[in-house]
């Protein structure tokens, strides 16, 4: 097996995903593959703090207490642990991060939004987690998503298509290549 040469997270790769549709400059892709430290939004502020409402119970009275229930009814039960890490190997590549939470067969990523479309998350790169947990029994990746107004959810199970975000790794790792002498970050790639 090939020696690991790259190490992604998804949230990385879904940064590459958004230069490549343009909507970031070179430089932005490059201070987020550098890990430049960037100042929380609002929104991601937001999305924090209510995942830990619904996981934690952390000031839930912040919350629509119906949205919670919603949220939480789409939770796996039992609830085995949150949080939890896992990696899938890729050709020379690592992709890892951490799911919300598992279950016996289902792992949950709770997800907030301004705007929701049907299938936004079916190429993302988080769907590598199902992979990612097969050893643990896990067969399907629900989303769990809001918009704070509705509760919406995608499912996915394996087998699962993963020929798109691959294509994605392949341009990523390209990149990154082409512009070695910029990347600093040494847990992105073996320098």
């Amino acid at each position: 097996m090939n020696e690991i040469k790259y190490r992604f997270y998804p949230s990385l790769l879904n940064t590459f995903h958004r230069y490549t549709q343009g909507y970031l400059d070179r430089q932005q892709l490059l201070d987020r593959v550098n890990r430049v430290p960037m100042p929380t939004t609002k929104a991601q502020g937001k999305g924090i703090s209510f995942e830990e409402a619904v996981i934690k119970g952390t000031d839930e009275e912040a919350y629509d207490p119906e949205l919670l229930r919603q949220v939480r009814a789409l939770l796996p039960r039992p609830m085995l642990k949150a949080q939890v890490y896992c990696e899938h190997r890729w050709n020379n590549v690592l992709v890892y991060g951490f799911v919300d939470v598992i279950g016996t067969t289902l792992a949950v990523d709770l997800k907030t939004t301004g705007q929701y479309s049907p299938g936004r998350f079916a190429q993302d790169h988080q769907n590598f987690y199902l992979p990612a947990l097969q050893s643990r029994g896990i067969r399907r990746l629900r989303y769990v998503i809001t918009d704070f107004h509705r509760v919406y959810q995608e499912e996915y199970q394996m087998p699962l298509d993963l020929s798109v975000q691959q294509g994605e790794i392949r341009s990523f790792c390209d990149f990154l290549e082409a512009n070695r002498e910029e990347v600093t970050d040494t847990r992105i790639m073996a320098l």
